[in-house]
């Protein structure tokens, strides 16, 4: 059984978020399903079959190595680059998943859009201890819904997102997934309008490299402040990624690229 990691989000190898790729011709059971993603350890795994004539072109499922999730963006980019690369499929794919039909789109440029739903936000106060758990003072708080799950939190400054060395456990407590730190860019002469970091240690990933379903949140909370709807994104992990982001209504596009760098079998 073919498999591929992929590196979302960026353009250069060992850098954006890698996710692990499989084409099947159904899904086996949930628990062959997770084993995998355990083995893989990647962030994410997607699992991807095709489908018969009707509302979609692929049934897509994605598992954490702890658990299924309702929506990843990075690794919906990495299949639809999958499929694109290896002229599995041509032009905008339909993906049928857990939040409803997304549909990646490739670009001329190589890049690839993806269309998802836009996360709502709910402002909030600031909770009590989760200054302590971040190692940082918040300056707004926002709930960004049930498809998203994270608490997103706003700070001073880009040093201070950059600079964080949260308490995991103690942010567990405090969101369904984990915790969206994000700033304006200090200098958007960088190629950026925002950065940000993630933390889910809830669904067993400590700090994720490049998060796209983060960004369907950040796309609407940093262009109300920004008066703009098309914005760029920086994730800024060890890995780093750059995200582009629409904010279209209620859908939010995210534009990204992706690299194959590992192509290999499946043995069991």
């Amino acid at each position: 059984m073919r498999m591929r990691i992929v590196d979302a989000f960026t353009d250069r190898p060992f850098s954006g978020n890698p996710a692990g790729v499989l084409l099947l011709d159904a899904f086996p059971d949930d628990d062959w399903l997770q084993n995998v993603a355990m083995e893989v350890n990647h962030a994410e795994t997607a699992f991807a079959h095709r489908l018969p004539d009707g509302g979609a072109d692929w049934a897509l499922r994605w598992f954490t190595p702890a658990t299924e999730v309702a929506m990843c963006g990075h690794a919906t980019l990495a299949t639809a680059h999958v499929l694109h690369t290896t002229g599995t499929h041509e032009g905008p794919v339909r993906f049928a998943t857990r939040s409803g039909v997304l549909v990646a789109t490739p670009g001329e440029d190589g890049s690839i859009t993806l269309d998802f739903p836009t996360a709502p936000l709910t402002p909030l106060e600031i909770p009590a201890g989760v200054a302590d758990a971040l190692g940082a003072e918040p300056v707004a708080a926002c709930g960004t819904g049930p498809n998203v799950g994270d608490l997103l939190l706003e700070l001073a400054d880009e040093k201070a997102v950059l600079g964080l060395a949260p308490d995991l456990k103690a942010i567990a407590a405090h969101s369904a997934r984990g915790i969206i730190a994000t700033a304006r860019a200090e200098d958007p002469a960088r190629g950026y309008d925002f950065v940000s970091r993630c933390f889910f240690p809830n669904v067993g990933i400590d700090e994720d490299p490049v998060t796209g379903s983060a960004h369907t949140a950040l796309a609407p909370y940093w262009s109300e402040r920004l008066g703009r709807t098309d914005l760029t994104g920086r994730q800024a992990s060890r890995r780093s990624g750059l995200v582009g982001t629409g904010l279209r209504g209620d859908r939010t596009l995210l534009t990204g690229r992706a690299v194959t760098v590992i192509d290999g079998e499946l043995l069991v």
